[in-house]
């Protein structure tokens, strides 16, 4: 009898976490479609204005008055085709990271946006920098090097889907494309890739301890 409750009391907690689980995934994943609709009402007010959040937000390299670009930068774009090539990976890759991390998510955020705009300040050609490409290329660099880092099931097939789905484009990070700031891809895959070092997202599956990844 004291076995079949102990199950049974096993069983009960298992659902529990389950069900908080699923909640705070719904959550996430609420908040990242919040975040995207939020996008295209900034376009929208954007487009109204004649683009004048641009000059006036965007990150401009070197320059005080436009250090605050390193946080509006992700919030702005040049055109409405321009966030429409972005909001795919977006949510591909940001629902990817909302399914497989259940701690850390703000960390990670504020290491690609932060480090990753402030090395485009420090390093990045004098013009406005602008789009949310850089968090993409900043997710793509810390969903892959993850799950390197971590070898689980979840985060190396996550890692494996990003590739195959995104891998071309790591050709953004080369200079030579026009209007294109290789700078913010290029170093927001850096600061991706730094964050899936220095922070321990928890994920609910068991490491490959044995997989020889060299």
């Amino acid at each position: 009898m004291k076995a079949v409750e102990g199950l049974a009391e096993t069983s009960t907690v298992a659902a529990m976490m389950n069900r908080d689980h699923m909640r705070a995934f719904l959550r996430r994943a609420a908040a990242l479609v919040a975040f995207v609709a939020v996008l295209w009402a900034i376009q929208a007010v954007n487009w109204i204005t004649g683009y004048g959040l641009n000059p006036a937000f965007g990150l401009i390299p070197r320059y005080l008055g436009g250090l605050d670009g390193v946080i509006a930068m992700p919030l702005l774009h040049g055109s409405f085709g321009h966030l429409m090539a972005n909001t795919p990976p977006l949510l591909v890759m940001g629902g990817l990271l909302v399914a497989t991390t259940t701690r850390g998510l703000l960390p990670v955020n504020a290491l690609v946006i932060g480090l990753g705009g402030g090395l485009v300040w420090v390093f990045g050609s004098s013009a406005i920098h602008i789009g949310t490409s850089g968090l993409v290329f900043g997710w793509f660099g810390f969903l892959v090097v993850r799950g390197l880092v971590d070898r689980s099931l979840i985060t190396l097939g996550a890692a494996l889907l990003v590739g195959v789905l995104y891998g071309s484009i790591l050709w953004g990070v080369l200079p030579g494309q026009p209007g294109v700031s290789w700078e913010a891809h290029l170093f927001g895959a850096i600061a991706g890739a730094a964050a899936a070092f220095l922070v321990r997202t928890h994920v609910h599956a068991p490491r490959l301890g044995d997989v020889d990844l060299e």
